[in-house]
């Protein structure tokens, strides 16, 4: 008897987003919020957004969420979410990727 495995890919979205600079404050206001609230989700192995020093109107993004359906229950919640309200014209510029699992 063979065992055999389905190996599900993580999925892994880098880049960055550049706010408008009459945004900044209320994106920064709301950051924490958004940061805490994906980290929450059911699937999500990982999320980091990090201000740039050199450029406080960009801001990097790492997402690793375990599966495909994880990660675009993510993109719909976030696209409802005072955070997606917020960010609606903010350039977003990513790419996603998807990796094995490491089980």
């Amino acid at each position: 008897m063979t065992n055999k495995r389905t190996v599900m890919p993580t999925v892994q979205l880098t880049g960055y987003i550049d706010v408008p600079e009459n945004l900044l404050n209320e994106v920064l206001q709301a950051l924490p919020d958004h940061v805490h609230n994906t980290r929450a989700e059911p699937g999500c192995l990982a999320f980091n957004v990090t201000q740039q020093t050199d450029r406080p109107t960009r801001f990097d993004v790492t997402e690793q969420f375990i599966d495909r359906q994880a990660f675009e229950s993510h993109q719909q919640r976030v696209r409802l979410s005072d955070w997606g309200r917020l960010t609606v014209d903010v350039e977003r510029y990513y790419e996603v990727t998807e990796h094995p699992s490491e089980d």
